[in-house]
């Protein structure tokens, strides 16, 4: 017991852990603490997908094509991942620079990235003129955003810089990718299915310099993603409408959510708008108040006083979570 309830606080999306932990709860579980799109793309009923060949070279190359004009870059300098997270743990096959830092707070695989990693504060990056810094920008948990400008200009100070850019896609003003030149000292990873709302289809890319990429390609192998992440992942970027749309819905429930919680009385920060932290004296009684009503937040071990909820999906959704706030 003690265990699953570690493991809810390392991770979001374990709900069939809480599921465990709270049995009498309602089903089916309202899923908040991951910072996943519940409004997920929908492909057409046109993809067909090869499952019986092997992915072409030709179709992986367009897939890192669509994404690099996606992304404001060539395809040279981008890498199609199994996720994002592969690719973050793989980053000692670049032989970065030490010493290597890890900007804290952010996600957990961040501090397992690098082996004998310094940990430094965000407002420390400036100072920092040699060696490698990881970073996530936007932030998680807590949703902090730098601009683009700033992070560059640490990257041609000497610094190598390594930013995990899993939300970028909600708000790509965000990114450092077209402000880069070819020869900047900057490693940057992207995820496909925060924004896309398809996690399970495990599609990240690396951008970064030509002879990195083909480092990691050759790590890689020929074969790093399936076909139907290819075939989902080129269509899905090529949907530029539903992205805009997706891009304002998003917005525009993350404003809602925010009343919400003010109108219990709890206040939410963040500038990413796929999720919302909320510091309250009553986290664990307000993360405890939802779990009991079959809904899923997220707690964090070295914040006690944190909590942060993904935006809800539908009106479904937002009145569920009003009445458990209520109702506590």
């Amino acid at each position: 017991m003690k265990d699953d309830m570690s493991a809810l606080r390392v991770h979001g999306g374990r709900v069939d852990i809480a599921a465990r932990l709270y049995p009498d709860a309602p089903r089916p579980w309202l899923d908040l603490s991951t910072g996943i799109n519940p409004q997920p793309w929908v492909p057409h009923s046109g993809i067909e997908v090869d499952t019986h060949s092997l992915p072409s070279t030709d179709a992986l190359l367009d897939l890192e094509a669509v994404a690099a004009e996606v992304f404001g870059t060539t395809p040279d300098r981008v890498v199609a991942l199994p996720g994002s997270e592969i690719g973050l743990r793989s980053l000692d096959a670049l032989d970065l620079p030490s010493p290597l830092r890890v900007v804290v707070p952010s996600y957990g695989t961040h501090a397992e990235a690098f082996a004998n990693a310094q940990y430094i504060d965000r407002g420390a990056i400036d100072g920092v003129t040699t060696g490698t810094v990881l970073l996530a920008n936007p932030n998680n948990p807590d949703g902090r955003r730098d601009a683009p400008e700033r992070l560059v200009g640490i990257a041609r100070r000497g610094t190598w810089l390594v930013v995990d850019e899993a939300f970028a896609d909600v708000v790509p003003e965000t990114s450092i990718v077209p402000h880069l030149a070819a020869d900047d000292r900057a490693v940057v990873f992207r995820s496909f299915g925060k924004f896309f709302g398809l996690a399970g289809l495990r599609l990240g890319f690396m951008i970064a310099p030509a002879d990195l990429a083909t480092a990691m390609r050759r790590r890689l192998g020929s074969w790093p993603v399936s076909a139907q992440t290819i075939a989902y992942g080129c269509a899905a970027y090529r949907d530029t409408a539903w992205q805009t749309q997706a891009r304002q819905s998003i917005g525009a429930r993350a404003d809602r959510l925010d009343a919400l919680l003010r109108g219990h009385g709890i206040v939410a920060s963040g500038e990413c708008p796929l999720f919302r932290l909320v510091e309250h004296d009553s986290a664990d009684a307000i993360f405890e108040r939802l779990a009991h009503a079959g809904i899923l937040t997220r707690r964090f071990d070295y914040a006690p006083r944190w909590l942060r909820l993904g935006v809800p999906g539908d009106d479904a959704a937002f009145a569920r979570l009003d009445a458990a706030l209520a109702h506590g």
